[in-house]
């Protein structure tokens, strides 16, 4: 249960920062959404933290984040998509599934 709480942590990371992007664009709807991610992924992080040690909890939740902001940087907004960027996601993956596997 704390492992989908940190994915769903995750994924509403990445809705937050989709609506700091929006808010650039002066999408003032975006505001509200992104308190509302946020807050929600801020809560399912603490429940999770409960079961999972914290510095494997947060290191999930920021690389889930990190990725999934960059590869909708990259599919959204026109972000470049050189090699170098997704190796770099690939290693950001992998040290999360890394973390799984020795907690």
């Amino acid at each position: 249960m704390a492992w989908g709480a940190i994915v769903l942590a995750g994924v509403m990371e990445i809705f937050g920062v989709i609506n700091i992007k929006r808010l650039t664009m002066k999408k003032w709807d975006a505001l509200f959404y992104l308190i509302l991610s946020f807050g929600i992924s801020f809560t399912l992080l603490s429940y999770a933290m409960k079961t999972i040690p914290m510095g494997t909890a947060y290191a999930v939740w920021t690389g889930l984040g990190t990725v999934g902001a960059t590869l909708l940087g990259m599919f959204m907004y026109g972000e470049p998509k050189e090699w170098r960027r997704l190796l770099f996601i690939a290693m950001i993956l992998g040290s999360a599934v890394g973390l799984k596997l020795v907690s």
